[in-house]
């Protein structure tokens, strides 16, 4: 295919289509139509654009037509002069019905004056008037989620203590966060017979969806908060480790509505993980399940939170009614645990609580040593809600589906993005990594599809999506961690190239601080600006920032004063881990967020890696992720690849090894013959000074439990690896 890609639009031929997999009676009056939707446009975007309106490509055509296409006819864009080639155009009479876009086109004209023009031509004014006018953008951005105070703020910010280098957010404000999410909403159209959970169970994939309406789910949060009430004191802290099913949403919000704190762990950990945790966020019980059920598999739940904890644990059956395990003395079923809401009032008086109130107790990845114990308040929310108001455009009725877990930052996002933007939350009982999760995206309903790399990439290879119709999805969304080009043009594909929005940012931050947005064109693997309010430069080796409208790679720096960014830690000094050594811009310290960003022609952003994960081969500096990039297309065969720097136990210059995971993991690979094929892609795509000196085919990577990679465990083996061959 990349020899195919090498020939303009204009010089492909109908065996080449023929060669893409199309039937030979339908390659010629293909390329008539592509000749057609091309025309005279000489402008390589203005002709994909056309492509793409013309409707010249469709979902069910082979992903090699796709690739031959989308690169012939980008086949002569400079990326050097022009940046990264757009795949997807707002619309100037669709832009106005989006979130933002309607919001600018009412309060446009009277915050930016004669300067508005529109909501496509003016969204960057408007974002530099949000950064700078933190104040007024979120008063407007408060009236168009489901938010509901008992007591409203004083003020949005009050800046004017230096040493709270956040500022202070919505003081003398009172609310609980979880009744917001349950309530009706008349300008959302949320009723009480409005859907607010469509879920299905892995297996009965050709049953239809099950449906949980708002009064439905609020009935059912306040039966638990009942519960509750009757076993623990307000403020204690209730953890929850198992898959984000109903049940595991209803107790969330249960929790936070009685006036608990969640404490947040994944169904992935080992019995020690979930003990640091327990330990840590100092826990009181934890709601589990006897097993998970994934992929047609039981794998055991209850007995690693046995082994990791002795607090009190309420266990909730995979399946059925009836727990598959023996409990130990003092721990609960679901059932029992259930019965103590009986007798009680079904009515529930939620706990109303200061906007910087502790809700919700997540940890980072943890990848070395103690992980940091993340407090999340009332404000976390509201700013998820708000960046995905603002750049995903979800709606009122939207279906919103992204297969996460609430022991990692996006489960929490996702339910609250969903709730606080009259959304549906679209659940899937067991894997996603197959059809039947695919299945169930397009038997939902899915308008709202988030998903991670790693995902797409497995959906892709297993062609899961075949004949399914993705074509009610109207926006995609991808996160975690560094998106794949073709991958992506894969992804965008099967839903008729609808804009997938990239997402960068932190648990402590609860949302992006930088992603796509539906009011910019949108290009494959980058992000086209910061989020909404978000402020940020770029600093060179001496901490200086780089000018705001230039070509450059460096770490990024945050404006302090960021909404919903936390302004502590549990377990850990705050100002150490998040502003010490931190450059001082326009009067304000800056906030670490430890991501090396690259800035490209045409203002578009590419994650580099973390700023821990940068390497210096000859001399020059570079990244993980960049070289990955391009070695992940050097061989079809493979499924992905992962570039480490080790030093010499002798001393000596950083030596550039790449590990390779194939696609078919039985597949034999001669590691010589790999070597030269990605050192040759290397030289070509980035720089012939960078050579490869070792290369290692394996049959996985090692991964936290959120699907982050372990490079530093993969450097450690390495390393013990070739330490040993040296003594031989």
């Amino acid at each position: 295919m990349a020899a195919i890609a090498m020939r303009s639009v204009r010089e492909v031929r109908v065996s080449d289509m023929e060669a893409a997999g199309l039937a030979a009676a339908d390659a010629g009056p293909f390329l008539a139509a592509l000749r057609s939707a091309v025309g005279g446009h000489g402008d390589a975007a203005a002709a994909w654009a056309a492509v793409v309106a013309a409707g010249v490509l469709r979902p069910d055509h082979p992903h090699a037509l796709h690739q031959l296409v989308y690169y012939s006819v980008y086949a002569g864009w400079d990326r050097a002069a022009r940046g990264p080639p757009p795949y997807w155009f707002p619309s100037p009479i669709d832009c106005k019905q989006t979130n933002l876009g309607r919001v600018m086109e009412e309060n446009g004209p009277k915050l930016l004056g004669a300067s508005y023009k529109d909501p496509i031509s003016s969204f960057g004014l408007f974002h530099k008037f949000a950064v700078e006018n933190q104040e007024v953008y979120w008063k407007i951005v408060l009236k168009e989620l489901s938010i509901k105070f008992l007591q409203e703020p004083m003020s949005i910010l009050d800046a004017s203590d230096k040493s709270k280098k956040g500022g202070t957010w919505f003081p003398g404000a009172v609310l609980n966060i979880a009744e917001c999410c349950l309530l009706p909403r008349p300008s959302q159209n949320r009723t009480d017979e409005s859907t607010a959970i469509v879920w299905r169970d892995e297996g009965f994939d050709h049953y239809p969806v099950n449906r949980m309406s708002l009064k439905e789910l609020r009935t059912l949060v306040m039966t638990v908060a009942n519960a509750l009430d009757t076993m623990f004191q307000k403020g204690d802290r209730i953890a929850i480790d198992m898959p984000m099913t109903c049940n595991a949403v209803i107790i969330y919000l249960a929790i936070i509505l009685g006036g608990f704190v969640v404490v947040s762990i994944a169904d992935s950990f080992a019995p020690q993980e979930i003990g640091t945790r327990m330990r840590v966020a100092k826990a009181k019980a934890i709601f589990t399940q006897d097993f998970i059920i994934r992929g047609g598999k039981k794998f055991p739940l209850y007995s690693c939170v046995m082994k990791g904890t002795s607090c009190k644990a309420i266990v909730i059956p995979a399946t059925g009614d009836c727990l598959g395990v023996t409990l130990r003395d003092g721990d609960m079923s679901w059932k029992d645990f259930l019965s103590r809401a009986a007798g009680r009032s079904p009515m529930y008086s939620p706990v109303y609580q200061s906007a910087d109130a502790l809700i919700n107790i997540l940890f980072s990845s943890g990848t070395t040593g103690e992980p940091k114990a993340i407090p999340w308040t009332q404000l976390c929310p509201i700013r998820c809600g708000a960046d995905t108001w603002a750049n995903l455009d979800v709606r009122p009725k939207d279906i919103s589906c992204l297969p996460t877990n609430l022991g990692w930052v996006m489960g929490p996002i996702q339910l609250f993005s969903c709730f606080l933007n009259g959304a549906t939350l679209a659940l899937y009982h067991g894997s996603p990594l197959g059809r039947g999760f695919c299945k169930f995206v397009q038997d939902a309903h899915v308008s709202a599809l988030g998903s991670v790399p790693s995902l797409v990439k497995l959906w892709k290879a297993g062609n899961h999506t075949k004949g399914l119709d993705w074509t009610k999805i109207r926006v995609l969304a991808t996160t975690g961690e560094a998106s794949d080009i073709d991958d992506n043009l894969w992804l965008s594909s099967r839903t008729c190239y609808k804009p997938i929005v990239e997402c960068c940012g932190g648990t402590e931050l609860a949302s992006s601080f930088i992603q796509g947005s539906l009011l910019q064109p949108q290009v494959f693997g980058a992000f086209s600006g910061a989020s909404m309010s978000t402020g940020f430069v770029i600093l060179d080796e001496q901490g200086n920032p780089y000018p705001d409208d230039v070509p450059c790679s460096g770490e990024v720096g945050l404006f302090p004063l960021y909404f919903g960014a936390t302004d502590r830690l549990l377990n850990a000094d705050h100002d150490k881990v998040y502003f010490d050594g931190m450059p001082v811009y326009r009067g304000r310290q800056l906030r670490r967020h430890g991501d090396i960003i690259q800035r490209t022609v045409g203002g578009y952003y590419i994650v580099q890696g973390r700023a821990d994960d940068t390497m210096n081969l000859g001399g020059i500096k570079t990244s993980s992720v960049e070289i990955e990039r391009v070695c992940n297309g050097a061989d079809e065969g493979l499924l992905e690849t992962a570039a480490i720097s080790v030093k010499p136990s002798g001393g000596g210059p950083e030596q550039l090894a790449i590990l390779a995971v194939p696609k078919d993991r039985s597949a034999t690979y001669d590691a010589n013959l790999l070597k030269g094929k990605f050192q040759r892609a290397i030289q070509r795509n980035l720089n012939p000074l960078f050579k490869v000196s070792y290369v290692k085919v394996v049959p996985e990577f090692p991964r936290t439990a959120s699907n982050k990679l372990l490079r530093r465990v993969l450097r450690d083996q390495l390393k013990q690896e070739l330490a040993n061959r040296s003594k031989l």
